[in-house]
Order: C-alpha cells, then structure tokens, then sequence
C-alpha cells in the first residue's frame, strides 16, 4: 500500500469510529431526555453540549411533531448514512475492500 492508500484507510477508520460514538451520545441524549435529568449532573451537561449544536440545526427545519422531538432520529439517520457512504469511499479510495459494521 502506499502512503496514500494508508492516510485514506486510517481516515476512513477514525471517520467510522468518532460517527459511532457520536450515534451512541445521541441515543443517550435522547433516552436521557425522557426523565427529567439534573441540568448540574457533569454527564447531562457533557451529552447537551456535545449533541446541542447538531440538533438545534435540526430542529430549525424539523418541527416538533405533537410534542415529539424527531430530531435525534434525524441525526442518527444522518450519521448511518454518512456511515454507509462516506466511509465505504474512503476505504475504496485507499484500495482495501469497504466493511459495513
């Protein structure tokens, strides 16, 4: 492999890892919203600072829906998707057959 082929593969791979992570921050945002959390919990406020800002974009154009926030399922669905294709390309891109986790 060549020196390009590696950068790719370690892209595609790091991608891959922090979108996975990201999805589970998000689903715990979620679940977490559906008791009423203490705002000074040092969690609580790592999974609102770290969600808020791709959610408040979300909700901009996404109202709520009776009451329900569909915005969470937007983003995972976003980051799937992202998943599903932009880690696929980078692992062609570096000659390695692309995975599905």
């Amino acid at each position: 492999m060549t020196l390009f082929q590696n950068f790719f593969s370690a892209i595609a791979t790091i991608i891959n890892l922090v979108l996975q992570l990201y999805m589970w921050i998000v689903i715990g945002r979620a679940v977490i919203s559906w008791v009423n959390p203490d705002p000074r919990n040092a969690a609580v406020q790592f999974l609102y600072r770290t969600t808020e800002p791709a959610l408040a974009r979300i909700r901009r154009y996404l109202p709520l829906m009776q009451g329900i926030d569909l915005s969470p399922f937007v983003l995972i669905l976003a980051i799937i998707f992202l998943q599903r294709f932009l880690v696929p390309t980078l692992m062609q891109l570096s000659g390695t057959p692309a995975y599905l986790p």
